[in-house]
C-alpha cells in the first residue's frame, strides 16, 4: 500500500509544500550562476528513471558551459574539491546541496520521489551486473540510502547493491529515516568528496 500509493502522495505533498522555497533559492542563486559565467542556470542531465525509461533531470548548474566529463576509475562522475571545472558558486551549491533542488520539478512530473536510488547516467546499463537493475523498478529520488549514509563516498556497484535492497524494503519508516539522516548529512557536509589520494581520473568522450 505504502509503495504503491502513499507514497507518490507524499511525494506530491512535500514537493508542493516545497515549491516556495525552491522559488526562493532560484530568486538567490540564479543570478549568482548566470552572473558568474553568462551560463544558463539550470543543467539538464539525462538519466536513467524507473523501468530503464530515460528523462531529463533539473539541477542548478554548477560547472562551467560545455566541461569535460571527468569519471572516477569505476565509472562514477568526479567530485574534487579542486576541480577546475566547477565555479565559485557551484562548489557553494554542491556542500549545500542546493543545486539538487530543482529536482522538486521532476518530482512533480513523476520522473523522481523524494526518496529513491540516485538516478543513475544511461550509460549504467553497460555496467549493470546481475540483479543490479532491480534498483530500476522504483523511482530515482533526490535523496537515498546510499546518498543518506555515504554521499559521494562509496563505490560504483556498493551504491547498486544498496540501491537494491532499498528496492526490495522500501517502506515509511525506511524513508522517514533516510530523510532524517540526510538532513543530518547535509549539515555536517559528510561525504561531499570521495579521498583523492591514488585516484585514476579518465575524461570520458562526448557522444
Amino acid at each position: 500500500m505504502y509503495k504503491k500509493y502513499i507514497k507518490r502522495l507524499l511525494d506530491l505533498f512535500i514537493s508542493i509544500i516545497g515549491l516556495p522555497v525552491f522559488g526562493i533559492i532560484f530568486i538567490i542563486v540564479g543570478p549568482l550562476i548566470h552572473k558568474e559565467d553568462g551560463g544558463p542556470v539550470f543543467y539538464n542531465a539525462t538519466r536513467l528513471g524507473k523501468d530503464k525509461k530515460p528523462f531529463k533531470m533539473y539541477k542548478f548548474r554548477s560547472m562551467r558551459v560545455n566541461a569535460p566529463d571527468y569519471r572516477n576509475e569505476d565509472g562514477t562522475t568526479y567530485n574534487g574539491d579542486e576541480d577546475p571545472r566547477v565555479t565559485r558558486i557551484g562548489r557553494f551549491i554542491r556542500k549545500t546541496s542546493i543545486d539538487e533542488t530543482p529536482q522538486i520539478l521532476n518530482v512533480l512530473k513523476g520522473e523522481m520521489s523524494i526518496i529513491g536510488p540516485r538516478p543513475d547516467l544511461m550509460d549504467a546499463l553497460d555496467v549493470f551486473e546481475p540483479g543490479e537493475e532491480k534498483k530500476l523498478e522504483v523511482r530515482p529520488g533526490i535523496t537515498g540510502y546510499s546518498q543518506a549514509y555515504h554521499r559521494n563516498m562509496i563505490e560504483l556497484h556498493d551504491r547498486f547493491a544498496e540501491d537494491v535492497y532499498y528496492a526490495n524494503n522500501v517502506s515509511f519508516r525506511m524513508d522517514l529515516n533516510i530523510f532524517l539522516k540526510t538532513i543530518q548529512t547535509v549539515l555536517l557536509r559528510k561525504g561531499v568528496y570521495r579521498d583523492e589520494s591514488n585516484r585514476k581520473i579518465v575524461e570520458k568522450e562526448r557522444q
